[in-house]
């Protein structure tokens, strides 16, 4: 999951949304988390990242508004690629997966860990049984020592 400082992407467009009533792009989700509160980028790198993303976003209107092949909906995507490039794209791909990855490895070992505490749970528990049972047998052979001895007292007497 991409972030944007301790709130998702995802979470910072729906707040966005909500907010302005407007639809939140890539672009602009890309400026929210890179700004300060009062509106000024945090880095000089987040300025000059914002100010190509601006630019390419120009020419990429301007060739749309006189080319009606170009797909708006897509261009967003395209001129993210275009500036940041591919290799951060696909980083945050690698990244993803690496969490997905690490995920599945957790949840393995959460499924292995349950099973082993079943197994423990029901060796315990057939511990215990054998103890009661145990228990139950001493508590029999007492009681019946003691009507035995109640018995010899009684035909003594």
């Amino acid at each position: 999951m991409h972030t944007a400082r301790s709130k998702s992407f995802a979470y910072v467009a729906d707040d966005e949304e909500l907010s302005s009533g407007k639809k939140v792009g890539r672009l602009q989700l890309f400026d929210i988390p890179h700004k300060k509160k009062d509106g000024s980028p945090l880095t000089t790198k987040a300025t000059e990242i914002m100010e190509k993303l601006k630019d390419k976003r120009a020419e990429y209107e301007a060739i749309a508004s006189s080319d009606s092949s170009v797909n708006l909906d897509d261009i967003d995507n395209q001129i993210i690629t275009k500036v940041l490039g591919l290799k951060r794209y696909s980083r945050a791909q690698a990244e993803v997966q690496r969490l997905k990855d690490q995920m599945a490895k957790m949840q393995v070992s959460a499924v292995e860990q349950i099973a082993q505490l079943k197994i423990e749970a029901t060796s315990r528990e057939a511990e215990a049984q054998r103890k009661y049972e145990e228990l139950q047998l001493q508590l029999k052979a007492e009681a019946v020592a003691k009507k035995v001895e109640a018995s010899r007292i009684y035909d003594e007497l």
